[in-house]
């Protein structure tokens, strides 16, 4: 017996096959347009890129757990991309000359992570990124939250069904050293154990803040800030709310748009100032579907002019998942609209025009590649979705008509054909 090789996908990875594809196609379509009718303009980027960007700037859990690496024959250090923003801070800086700040930009990689597949988490996703680079101004952060609830809204959601949680690093540095008492040694590791906060009981917190340096006093107070709310604002000094960008937004028109949460910290190191995650507010998947923040010296690793930037990416994996909680995911779309069935191998060339005729006017339209009998066919065109099917018999061609029969309704009859694509349309 022949060993044959699996046919299974790597572990962690997914294959895709067109009914799924259809829905994934439609449902990035939605948020292209969204995009783009904000002027969102798209770019891309190698899917390899030298190990060290994100070594240096994706944090210790990517690079040090998750981050494939290899080297070349040359032996130069590369890794399979984890994410886009490095990548893309690459690009703005390096063609920074050229380009007319701000800019917004968009993308759509494929990204890989070596995680242990879950529910939300696999090792290879998709991901939609959007950044606005240029520009410190708090109407970023506006612009950003809109573009969100205008994405979610494409989908079909409505603002009972998500939440916008942000936060401001600086804003929470304040409260942890200024309220808490944490010293600046003790900062980056309160921040992990913010950022783990959710995610575990209230013992392994409380053990952990030890293990920091924290007194029991300490972490009372770190619980009672983090369940505060917005009301933690009240207690932090003007000047350090004066310098917040997510303060202005909390004190404009756009203040419904988000809901200010102290527990937000995102875990990469690049965010400087304003993060957020967008929540699916279902019991049924109760967990962050994606988020992103501001950073403003990305771009130091490839150049001296501080570009700062804000964006975030929407991976498709908690996106679909959320789209099944809520039955907003569409319908897969059927192979063709119409199906041409020539009813001799003689007519085969006849059916060809006709397609034709029906491709140009912008109907998905198919011919049989090998011709059966016309029942067979008509029982294929009904299970690829079609809805009408053109007839091509010889005395019809003959005298320059053809038979169109609505699939749903049964009904057919006889048209000339010049007049086929709106007989078509007409049973659609």
């Amino acid at each position: 017996m022949p060993e044959y090789l699996p046919t299974a996908p790597a572990k962690g990875t997914r294959d895709f096959l067109p009914a799924e594809m259809s829905v994934r196609t439609q449902v990035f379509g939605h948020l292209y347009d969204v995009l783009e009718l904000r002027g969102f303009l798209r770019y891309d980027g190698p899917i390899l890129e030298p190990a060290e960007i994100y070594e240096r700037k994706s944090g210790q859990e990517i690079a040090d757990q998750q981050l494939y690496t290899l080297t070349t024959k040359g032996g130069e250090r590369l890794a399979l991309r984890p994410e886009m923003t490095p990548s893309v801070a690459r690009m703005i800086a390096g063609n920074a000359k050229s380009l007319q700040f701000p800019v917004r930009w968009y993308s759509h990689p494929n990204c890989h992570r070596y995680e242990r597949p879950q529910r939300g988490r696999v090792r290879e996703h998709w991901q939609i990124n959007a950044d606005i680079f240029g520009s410190d101004s708090a109407n970023c952060e506006i612009e950003i939250f809109e573009l969100i609830h205008d994405m979610m809204s494409a989908l079909g959601a409505t603002p009972d069904m998500f939440q916008v949680r942000a936060n401001d690093r600086n804003l929470l540095s304040s409260a942890l050293t200024d309220i808490v008492g944490v010293t600046a040694e003790q900062l980056p590791q309160v921040f992990t154990l913010v950022d783990r906060w959710e995610k575990s009981d209230r013992t392994k917190l409380s053990d952990t803040a030890t293990e920091i340096g924290l007194t029991d006093k300490q972490f009372e107070k770190l619980t009672e800030i983090l369940s505060s709310g917005a009301a933690l604002l009240d207690e932090l000094p003007e000047q350090v709310k004066e310098n917040s960008n997510l303060v202005k937004v909390l004190n404009s028109g756009a203040a419904d748009l988000i809901t200010f949460d102290p527990m937000i910290v995102r875990g990469l190191a690049y965010y400087t100032s304003t993060v957020f995650e967008v929540f699916d507010t279902s019991p049924e998947n109760r967990r962050a579907l994606f988020g992103g923040g501001r950073y403003s010296d990305l771009a130091s690793l490839f150049t001296s002019q501080q570009i700062p930037g804000i964006g975030f990416g929407m991976g498709d994996v908690t996106l679909i998942d959320f789209l099944d909680t809520h039955g907003l995911t569409p319908k897969p779309r059927s192979e063709v609209d119409v199906v041409v069935i020539p009813v001799t191998e003689e007519l085969t060339d006849a059916s060809r025009e006709v397609a034709g005729r029906l491709r140009k006017a912008g109907l998905r339209t198919s011919t049989p590649v090998e011709l059966r009998k016309l029942g067979k066919e008509l029982t294929r065109a009904d299970k690829a979705g079609a809805r009408a099917v053109v007839i091509v018999g010889q005395e019809d061609w003959d005298a320059g008509n053809v038979t169109v029969r609505g699939l749903a309704t049964r009904e057919q009859r006889t048209v000339a054909l010049d007049g086929v694509v709106e007989a078509v349309n007409s049973s659609l």
